[in-house]
């Protein structure tokens, strides 16, 4: 079978997510498994070019998995011809300027999100991408997890009815570093550095809510620093400046209200470390990374508020588990098959620099919404 190589400029690669999702997971896997079939019978095979600023780390990674080819010269990177795709995991401060280095030189873009620190930005860089006429996209693994596939079935076979109200949990305790590591890196914590769970999980929560439910109207917003005081990877101790928790409501079109908790600074009491229940008239679902349960109209229990009696029922029992039906992949996989078919035939791609720049509106007016302390109605872009 014939086999087409395409290089790909993996920036970011020495990071946890990089390194785990997108290098190993991903590309690797994709290698593993003979590389990925093309509708004419070709096999595409990813050749990861690993950039980044430190040289032990890139020749580390190499020597662990066999490979060789490896820079810290993001430009030379870029000028390779062989060098197709260019991929950015790095922190948010760094990832403007690569992405218009890669943009200048004609490579196609596949970008973690938040895309920028800004909308403005955001805008320009997708404006940028049209306008050079490569392919791009962003990171939205979120939608590829099995819960939340079969959730968006659910929703695509019509088991809510109308749906009324989506309210979601996520977060952890993250340590703060003096008397256990902290499970995160400190740039989190960071307003100069760009950290911030609002930027950060914003965007998650705005392909989310577009993709399953409907386009987002308008968001109220809280956010706050509840531990002001962390220590660093050395042990240091400094002042956390960016926010840690934030509690938004978003209004989606159709009149469903979505309200979701986002917090760095909770302790886990649910199944899972991110949970979405969807309330319909016809039935509602709790869905988390891998389960979904259901609750249909016919089996809905009739509880009778009483506090004066301790509680007999068992109200988890009282629902329903979804099948998978299908063999779920790792969600960056899915995605990154996606993108690489897209890129190398033209297949459909929807989750583009467009679609990482509302992600970022709904973060920028997100915050706007916690300084005025108002609702704030989100523009089309």
């Amino acid at each position: 079978m014939a086999r087409r190589t395409i290089g790909i400029a993996l920036n970011g690669v020495t990071g946890r997510m990089g390194y785990r999702q997108h290098l190993v997971r991903s590309l690797l896997a994709i290698r593993d498994q003979g590389g990925l079939p093309l509708r004419d019978g070709t096999r595409l095979w990813p050749e990861p070019v690993l950039v980044g600023r430190s040289e032990t780390k890139l020749r580390e990674i190499a020597d662990r998995h066999g490979l060789t080819d490896w820079t810290t010269d993001l430009t030379a990177a870029l000028a390779r011809p062989e060098v197709e795709v260019y991929f950015d995991s790095q922190v948010t401060a760094q990832r403007e300027k690569a992405l218009r280095a890669a943009i200048d030189a004609g490579k196609h873009i596949y970008t973690e999100k938040p895309i920028a620190e800004d909308l403005a930005t955001a805008v320009d860089l997708a404006r940028l991408a049209d306008a050079a006429g490569i392919k791009h996209g962003v990171v939205q693994d979120k939608l590829f997890l099995p819960g939340l596939r079969k959730l968006a079935r659910l929703v695509e076979g019509g088991f809510f009815g109308r749906i009324l109200s989506v309210r979601g949990e996520f977060g952890y305790w993250v340590f703060e570093g003096d008397w256990q590591a902290a499970q995160r890196p400190s740039w989190n914590y960071r307003a100069a550095d760009g950290g911030g769970i609002t930027v950060d999980m914003f965007p998650h929560w705005h392909y989310v809510l577009e993709q399953i439910f409907g386009s987002v109207k308008a968001v109220t917003a809280h956010v706050t620093t509840h531990i002001d005081r962390r220590w660093d990877e050395a042990g240091e101790g400094y002042d956390a400046t960016a926010d840690d928790a934030a509690y938004g409501i978003f209004e989606i079109e159709g009149g469903i209200v979505a309200q979701i908790n986002s917090s760095w600074a909770v302790r886990v009491y649910r199944d899972e470390l991110v949970e979405f229940q969807v309330d319909g008239t016809e039935g509602s679902a709790v869905a988390g990374l891998r389960e979904c349960r259901v609750q249909h109209r016919a089996t809905t229990p009739k509880p009778v508020w009483n506090p004066d009696l301790p509680a007999t029922e068992d109200f988890r029992a009282q629902w329903q588990v979804v099948p998978d039906n299908e063999e779920f992949d790792n969600g960056f996989k899915a995605q990154w098959e996606l993108f690489l078919r897209h890129v190398a035939e033209g297949a459909p791609y929807t989750w583009d620099l467009w679609a990482g720049a509302r992600g970022v509106q709904l973060a920028e007016l997100g915050l706007k919404s916690a300084r005025e302390g108002r609702r704030i109605e989100i523009p089309e872009l």
